[in-house]
C-alpha cells in the first residue's frame, strides 16, 4: 500500500487534491465492514442502480484525506468538504470521471507489484 495524492480537475482553473490511504481505508471499513463491500456497491456489481451515497462517502473521504495532507504540505487552510459538496462536486465534473479516478487511485495505491518483500 502506499499513499498517493492526486488531483481531480474541477474545472480549467480548480483541482481538488485526493488521497487514497490507510485512513481512508479505516474510514470505509468503520462504514460498510470492508473495501470490499464497498468497492461492490460503488463498481454496481450487482447490476443495480449506482447508489450516490456510497459514492459521495468514499470521495468525501479521499478529498477530505487529500485536503488534509495538502493543507500539511504547503501550510493552506483549505476547509474539508460537505457531502452536499461532494454531491454537487460530482454533478458538475460527472459521474463517470469520478468514478474513473477513484478507480483508478484505488488501484494504483493497492498495487503491491513494486513494494519490497519482506524476506
Amino acid at each position: 500500500m502506499k499513499e498517493r495524492l492526486t488531483y481531480l480537475d474541477i474545472s480549467e482553473s480548480e483541482k481538488l487534491p485526493i488521497c487514497f490511504n490507510l485512513n481512508v481505508m479505516e474510514e470505509i471499513q468503520n462504514e460498510y465492514g470492508s473495501m470490499q463491500k464497498w468497492g461492490a456497491v460503488v463498481e454496481n456489481k450487482d447490476g443495480g442502480e449506482p447508489q450516490i451515497k456510497d459514492l459521495k462517502y468514499g470521495l468525501l473521504a479521499m478529498i477530505n484525506e487529500g485536503i488534509d495532507i495538502d493543507n500539511e504540505r504547503t501550510g493552506a487552510e483549505r476547509k474539508p468538504l460537505t457531502a452536499k459538496q461532494v454531491g454537487r462536486l460530482i454533478g458538475q465534473v460527472g459521474f463517470q470521471k469520478v468514478i474513473s479516478a477513484i478507480k483508478e487511485l484505488t488501484i494504483t495505491s493497492t498495487k503491491v507489484d513494486d513494494e519490497p518483500k519482506n524476506e
